[in-house]
């Protein structure tokens, strides 16, 4: 065990998070899934095993990532970004449909017979190649020109991929490109044109679909609907699930105790989209409030791992890959409470679901690269300023 515990690098704190988080996760998802064992009429164990097994090979690709020293993530990008819109164009090709509805989301993994969402990779790819080229433009004079053909249309290709099956998605990567852009040093006046670019793409792409609605059946739709339900107060047939993650968050005053939630017979995704709501009515206050601590922990390591960074390109990288972790759990969180419209965005470690869970322990695994990096420098420092180490190695 002790030789194993030797072989973790990077911030401990780090480790420890997102230790507690997988640890946390087990519970809610057990609980919550009765509801889909009973639909299925499957054993509700097998999705804890099921989720077991997606967090061991999270914490497998994480560990094996966080040894890969960070600097070769910038060539990887350049590779990835041709392969992810090889996928994503698969992915969308293919036309699944849910409930008469676009969601080509997922596509099938040969041979292990596992379901895989691109769009999540593809995230992730997009932050590593935005924050590489940033780096490498850093205190150059930039002109919009310049960066329109390595930077923003590999960018733009891969989010038009992404836009017709996942909206809310694609809204965040673009949200967390111009964040990181803007940390970059990106001309302020360059990234309104990209800004007011990108709006206006969504529109045309919003008349489009409503001009061939047989193209992708009912997706504008649910989008307009869900922002109308959510700006009009009024409660309609539309809002049966987050009225259900409310009953569920106001039970939460009194908490019902580990695995007795109610409002998990009735919630759809209670096991992945609204768990936080499950949470709150099992563990209460403190339940909720633990998880918020622990996520604004994650951030606060996220920047001070990107400050102690040698390099400007290893800054850019922690924070290109760890603030959408932490931008993805708050916007869960306001949707269960109703601060945001429904997304179909997951608690990152906390909801079930293989892809989300592989793809945020890729991203912490990259972060924790960086900072084992770091470790690896102080640890050369401190032997160069020892005179007994110099001293041996003389010897």
């Amino acid at each position: 065990m002790q030789n194993i515990f030797k072989q973790i690098k990077g911030d401990k704190a780090i480790w420890a998070i997102v230790a507690l988080l997988a640890i946390f996760s087990f519970m809610p998802v057990y609980s919550a899934a009765s509801n889909l064992a009973n639909s299925g009429n499957t054993n509700t164990f097998s999705f804890f095993i099921k989720h077991f097994m997606h967090l061991l090979l999270g914490f497998v690709i994480m560990f094996g990532v966080h040894k890969v020293p960070y600097k070769y993530f910038r060539g990887l990008s350049m590779v990835m970004i041709p392969i992810v819109f090889v996928l994503l164009l698969v992915t969308m090709l293919q036309g699944t449909t849910i409930a008469g509805a676009n969601a080509s989301r997922w596509i099938q993994i040969p041979i292990v017979n596992m379901s895989f969402q691109t769009s999540t990779l593809a995230a992730v790819v997009l932050m590593v190649y935005v924050a590489r080229y940033l780096s490498k433009i850093k205190d150059e004079e930039v002109s919009f020109k310049d960066s329109l053909l390595p930077l923003w249309i590999p960018v733009f290709l891969i989010l038009i991929l992404i836009l017709p099956a996942n909206f809310s998605t694609t809204a965040i990567i673009f949200t967390m490109i111009m964040m990181l852009a803007f940390i970059g040093g990106y001309p302020i006046k360059y990234l309104l044109i990209i800004v007011g670019t990108g709006l206006l793409a969504l529109t045309m792409f919003i008349l489009v679909a409503k001009a061939f609605p047989d193209a992708m059946p009912n997706r504008v739709d649910t989008w307009i609907n869900r922002i109308e339900n959510f700006s009009n107060g009024e409660d309609t047939e539309a809002d049966y699930q987050i009225e259900k993650a409310k009953i569920a968050i106001a039970t939460g005053i009194t908490p019902l105790g580990p695995g007795k939630s109610v409002q998990k017979n009735f919630l759809p995704q209670s096991s992945s989209d609204f768990i936080f709501a499950i949470i709150i009515e099992e563990y209460g206050l403190f339940g909720g409030v633990f998880l918020l601590v622990l996520y604004m922990w994650l951030l606060f390591r996220i920047v001070v791992v990107s400050h102690k960074s040698d390099t400007i390109f290893g800054k850019l990288l922690v924070l290109g890959v760890g603030l959408p972790i932490v931008f993805q759990a708050l916007i869960n969180m306001a949707v269960a409470v109703e601060l945001f419209p429904v997304t179909g965005q997951t608690l990152p470690l906390i909801s079930s679901g293989g892809t989300s869970i592989w793809m945020t322990c890729l991203s912490i695994g990259i972060i924790l690269s960086v900072s084992a990096k770091r470790e690896e420098l102080k640890e050369q420092e401190d032997a160069e300023d020892n005179p007994l180490a110099i001293l041996s190695e003389a010897i």
